[in-house]
This record gives structure tokens, C-alpha cells and sequence, in this order.
């Protein structure tokens, strides 16, 4: 098709009578007009290029009008998918931090402590000829005295404080890391 200077003269005028009015038009839903202004510029491009299959009696402003609301529409519709996709993902993120906050204060660093000193305690344990493990535990579990089990196990006071001396000198050792903890549970607790 070929463009006179009357085509590009009719287009002109219409671009100033009516720029303006799709602009307030399309700001009022788009709420950018940077955005409305682009898409009023796009819709009045599309409408150039496709004057020629328009029949002669077409309502030129309506048409353009309904390029700039069906641009509109667009646009939004894509802000909206945009949205949706910021709040699953803002959801998602939410869901792991109140699940992290969540294990963090059901988190018990004490009965976690506590039971991998008692896994350390029961490997020594384990390993401990049979007399020294149950004079051990007559004292430290049944809270005994040296001369109950001396009696008990038909042994001396010396004997018990001898194998006591010696569990408490590989728990100790093995338990190290966790010194004070180990002098509260045994000592103190």
C-alpha cells in the first residue's frame, strides 16, 4: 500500500486528537504512564500497519480504543501472572523460614547433648570388664555408696573406689569435649 502525504497528514491529526485521551485511558488501569504511553504508541502503530484491511466506514478512534484496552488487558494479565508467581514463591519462602523457626525452637540442644554423652557413656561402658561396669553403675545409676557395694559384691572399699577411679578416668578421657557437662551429670546432677 502506498503512503501519501494526506494518509500521513490524517494519521497525524488523529495521533494528536486522540493520543492524549488513550493515554488518561489506559493510565487508569495500567497506573505507569510510561507503560499506557507505549502501549497507546503500539496500539496506534498496529492500526497503521493494518489500515488497509479496515472496511472505509470503520470507527477508527473505537478501533484503536479497543487495540489499547485488549493491550491493557495484557499487560495486566501479566502483571497478575508475575504476582501470583512473587506470592507462591513469597509463600514457599515463608513456609521453609516458619518451618526452620519451627525445628529451631523444638530444638533442645540439652537432650541432644545429653544423649551423645549418654552414647559416649554407654560405649565405655560396653567396654569395661564386668565387675568394674556394675560397681559403676551401683554407684553412679543406683546412687550406692562404696561400702553398700563393697557388701553387695563381696568386695573391699578399696577395691570399689578402684574401679570407680578407673571408669571415671576413661570417661574422662573420652568425654573430654564435654568436661563440664560431664562433671555436672556425674557430680553434681
Amino acid at each position: 500500500m502506498t503512503v501519501t502525504k494526506d494518509d500521513l497528514a490524517l494519521f497525524n491529526q488523529f495521533f494528536a486528537d486522540y493520543q492524549q485521551r488513550y493515554i488518561r485511558f489506559a493510565v487508569s488501569y495500567i497506573r505507569e504512564v510510561t507503560i499506557a504511553e507505549d502501549i497507546v504508541i503500539d496500539s496506534m502503530m498496529y492500526y497503521w500497519e493494518n489500515r488497509a484491511k479496515l472496511p472505509p466506514d470503520a470507527n477508527i478512534p473505537a478501533y484503536v480504543l479497543t487495540i489499547v484496552k485488549n493491550k491493557c488487558l495484557n499487560y495486566l494479565k501479566h502483571v497478575q501472572v508475575q504476582q501470583d508467581a512473587f506470592a507462591e514463591m513469597t509463600e514457599q519462602a515463608q513456609w521453609e523460614l516458619n518451618t526452620r523457626i519451627s525445628t529451631l525452637e523444638a530444638c533442645e540442644p540439652d537432650e541432644l547433648f545429653n544423649q551423645e554423652v549418654q552414647n559416649i557413656v554407654g560405649a565405655v561402658l560396653s567396654k569395661l570388664p564386668k565387675n568394674t561396669r556394675k560397681v559403676f553403675m551401683l554407684s553412679r545409676y543406683e546412687n550406692k555408696s562404696h561400702k553398700e557395694i563393697a557388701a553387695e559384691l563381696n568386695i573391699s572399699t578399696k577395691g570399689v573406689e578402684f574401679h570407680i577411679t578407673k571408669v571415671n578416668r576413661l570417661l574422662r578421657q573420652a568425654l573430654k569435649d564435654y568436661l563440664l557437662y560431664f562433671l555436672y551429670w556425674f557430680f553434681l546432677g
